[in-house]
């Protein structure tokens, strides 16, 4: 097949977009098939020279270190460059839309080139103009919904309005996801929640988990730091509950030798760097970022626990990475996250700093259940998670893609009547 995979941003090294777009275009490849790469600013690094990239640039108005930058007027090249700029002048996020539009109107001039149309997470109204020309797949890694919850939850009152604003891309997401066939989505529990919030219809989406690589994630001969522990995450996004995870480390400094790495960029004097300095741990908390694959695999395996401390998780590659390489696990009961590592982790109430606290302390004093849960950890990644499956997998959702698109109209949208009766069948 002759794919085209899109991707409406790539961060390079963490972030479940780019490394499912790194790992996926390299696994379709392998299995024989073309695949071209369309991504927004910050573009991937792709593994497999096999694979084309095709850049799509924006305004790029998040970079750093300048986010939220007002463009040159040199650099204004058409409407969608106005669109994208009047949406982050009015506080909201104009890159799915902005990203899907940009890409129609490539895709409109390069129809015979491709076979199907793969899109990840955009879900941008230019999606179904593309819809109309090349069969289309589209994977919902989760329901941004989850996030929006979380953040507004966690938000003072004044910035709730701007958080709303901010999230405003969603009812786009929600109308186009509707009218999209073929969904892919990583867990039943992830499934669940888009037809849920989404109202998607169950039949439309497949569940094809992610892969790791268990080659570069693996154990490694060198001992464990004492008391390393490593959280991969967007440390200052409540989404990601890191704020709880520093409140039971700084409980159990008294009593313990710690090394909390956080894989994370962090905000110059935002919520993390704030609490860290309330909470006087500064001396044993290490903020690292940019970090290539072999260089987090490394951390991965150095340390004696991994922790995802997460409000609500649609899959959690971290969490497949810490199995891999045989790093004991220590997960919220939220989301995705139970389905993901199954037996081989210790699971707690999401946001219950008292019981992250207790488990950690109990975990760290024993050596023997680290040795376990990490055997049983790498065991899970060795059976079930491989991108090889993945790319298998996500074939056969391309074709049932192109037979239906040849053979019927695409599905008319979702209405608002059957999504809670529709919802509780997923």
């Amino acid at each position: 097949m002759r794919i085209a995979l899109l991707s409406y941003r790539s961060k390079t090294h963490c972030g479940g977009q780019g490394v499912y777009v790194r790992y996926l275009s390299q696994g379709l490849t392998d299995l024989g098939h073309e695949v071209e790469v369309f991504s927004g600013q910050p573009y991937p690094e792709l593994l497999d020279p096999r694979v084309r990239l095709t850049e799509v640039p924006s305004l790029d108005l998040y970079r750093e270190p300048d986010p939220f930058r007002t463009p040159r007027p040199s650099e204004i090249r058409d409407g969608i460059d106005l669109l994208e700029l009047g949406t982050m002048w009015t506080a909201g996020f104009p890159e799915p839309r902005t990203f899907s539009l940009r890409a129609a109107k490539l895709l409109r001039t390069r129809a015979a080139d491709f076979d199907v149309v793969h899109d990840n997470q955009c879900l941008g109204s230019g999606l179904l103009d593309i819809a109309r020309h090349l069969p289309l797949v589209a994977t919902i890694h989760h329901p941004i919904t989850r996030d929006r919850e979380v953040d507004l939850a966690a938000a003072r009152w004044r910035r709730k309005p701007f958080l709303r604003r901010w999230y405003g891309f969603l009812g786009m997401q929600m109308r186009v996801a509707r009218q999209i066939p073929d969904l892919i989505t990583v867990s039943s529990s992830s499934a669940a929640d888009i037809c849920a919030d989404f109202g998607v219809l169950p039949q439309q989406l497949r569940t094809v988990p992610l892969g790791v690589d268990t080659e570069l994630f693996r154990p490694r001969a060198q001992p464990r730091a004492r008391g390393r522990i490593v959280a991969v995450a967007s440390a200052d996004k409540p989404l990601k509950g890191i704020a709880h995870l520093l409140k039971a480390v700084a409980r159990l400094r008294g009593t313990h030798e710690l090394d909390l790495r956080l894989v994370a960029k962090l905000e110059p004097n935002g919520p993390t760097e704030k609490l860290i300095a309330e909470l006087g741990i500064s001396d044993i908390v290490t903020a690292v970022s940019g970090l290539d694959d072999d260089e987090l695999a490394r951390l991965f395996s150095s340390a004696e626990i991994a922790c995802i401390p997460s409000m609500y998780e649609g899959f959690s590659l971290p969490a497949v990475e810490a199995m891999a390489s045989g790093t004991p696990l220590v997960a919220s009961r939220a989301g995705a996250l139970p389905e993901v590592v199954g037996d081989c982790a210790e699971l707690i109430e999401p946001g219950n700093v008292d019981e992250l606290t207790r488990v950690l302390g109990r975990l760290l004093d024993s050596p023997e259940r680290r040795r376990q849960l990490g055997a049983a950890g790498r065991r899970r990644a060795l059976d079930i998670f491989s991108w090889e499956a993945v790319a298998a997998q996500t074939v056969s959702v391309y074709e049932q893609a192109i037979s239906r698109h040849f053979t019927r109209p695409a599905i008319a949208p979702v209405g608002a009547a059957h999504t809670r009766q529709e919802a509780h069948t997923c």
